[in-house]
């Protein structure tokens, strides 16, 4: 790469209008970062401080892969999307609900589906707050949802048909021994057994259109709906399983007691201190990275996967290992996550920045310790009132969720202990 090339690396392009072209300029930025931070770390060893000048370099190429990450996001996601009106459900029982629905969205006629979920025995009916949305737009909206929201991706996911679930998990198990021949047989302890609830809470949208948008037959009304709820679904859903703190919203990971991992106990979640704080340590500051891996047991190491935000991941990718390899590496393709140390690194904007005392990166086997709980359907209920002229689509879903097994999660603090 040519001098006048790098110079201008740190620019932010233009949208590209592909996947592969957005993915070629983002691993173009990687390159030229690596050659530049190389540069930053030859001249802390020569003269104990890098130049300002090269510092800064760092940072505006160290930003711009982060805005073109995001702009690979983006495409990925609209990609990942599928079409709908293809699968999902089929024969004459699901065309009859879909015409159905779309006549109540559209103008408000509730004989049909009044009817067919009378024929099904459904407690779905307007008295109960909506009407249940046809099943395949339900899976369209769960489908979008794990794509943007990586805690849903990465966690144990259980549909219910109950307002809360109450799972038992063994703390301990059977206790077990060594005897000769001929000793006698001392009866062993019974397991412990815990019960967790994890009680599923209202998530709502409204979003509004007008009657003539209702009126174009040109409009897919599944779509736009769909395309209004995702997304905010998807937001609300991946801050509350992160840092949620439980009333009247899932419990986040975060949202949990912590303790020093040389004290963790069940209930709790352990961490592993930087040794700064709000920072790294000076000396040596990918080692807690280690030890967080580490303090992982092997079944639920092997599973592990790193999260944290944008912010704290670019202090990360200036790391080196010993024999000078970035222990930060790009993915191979688009669709894929970044890896750190092996390990692939899920991007969660949840996650707080380095700060004193913060607990800004998480590593563990996310689908053993979290448990995500949907109860079974979407529900809609249509207002052409309270906004004239503007209908409202007040669009509900209950979810839940919690940390389901505490030894599966592990955290590191930017403390001194």
């Amino acid at each position: 790469m040519t001098e006048a090339a790098r110079a201008h690396a740190p620019e932010v392009k233009a949208v590209p209008d592909t996947v592969t072209a957005a993915f070629e300029d983002f691993m173009q930025a990687f390159e030229a970062f690596k050659e530049v931070n190389d540069r930053r770390l030859g001249e802390i060893e020569q003269k104990l401080s890098s130049d300002v000048v090269t510092r800064d370099k760092v940072e505006r190429i160290n930003r711009a892969m982060d805005d073109q990450k995001k702009v690979l996001d983006q495409l990925v996601l609209k990609k990942a999307r599928p079409a709908l009106g293809h699968g999902g459900e089929a024969g004459p029982e699901a065309a009859e609900h879909k015409a159905a629905f779309d006549a109540y969205m559209r103008r408000g006629e509730e004989a049909g589906l009044r009817e067919l979920q009378a024929k099904a025995f459904s407690v779905g009916t307007a008295t109960d707050g909506g009407y249940l949305v046809p099943s395949q737009m339900d899976g369209e909206i769960g489908r979008r949802v794990s794509v943007v929201s990586p805690m849903r991706a990465l966690s144990t996911v259980r549909t219910v048909s109950v307002s809360v679930l109450k799972k038992p998990f063994a703390t301990a198990g059977l206790s077990t021994g060594w005897v000769s021949e001929t000793a006698s047989r001392p009866q062993t302890n019974t397991p412990s057994l815990a019960e967790l609830a994890f009680p599923t809470m209202e998530l709502y949208a409204m979003p509004a259109a007008t009657q003539a948008l209702l009126d174009d037959a040109a409009v897919n009304i599944e779509e736009w709906i769909a395309g209004e709820v995702d997304i905010v679904f998807a937001e609300q859903e991946g801050d509350a399983f992160v840092r949620g703190d439980g009333t009247n919203k899932p419990k986040g990971f975060l949202a949990y007691t912590t303790v020093a991992d040389a004290s963790w106990s069940w209930g709790n979640l352990g961490y592993i201190a930087t040794g700064a704080a709000g920072a790294f340590a000076s000396s040596s500051p990918s080692d807690v990275l280690v030890n967080a891996v580490y303090a992982l047991r092997a079944g639920h190491r092997q599973n592990a996967t790193f999260m944290m935000n944008r912010k704290t991941q670019g202090e990360i990718r200036k790391f080196k290992d010993a024999d000078g390899n970035y222990l930060w590496r790009p993915p191979a393709t688009a669709a894929q996550p970044a890896s750190l140390m092996g390990y692939p690194l899920a991007e969660a904007e949840e996650m707080p920045d380095i700060a004193a005392n913060a607990l800004s990166i998480a590593i563990g086997d996310f689908r053993a310790g979290y448990l995500v709980v949907d109860r079974a359907g979407v529900r809609i209920l249509r207002d052409p009132y309270s906004a004239k002229p503007y209908v409202l689509f007040y669009t509900t879903k209950r979810v839940g969720g919690g940390v389901q097994n505490f030894e599966a999660i592990k955290l590191i603090k930017f403390a001194a202990s």
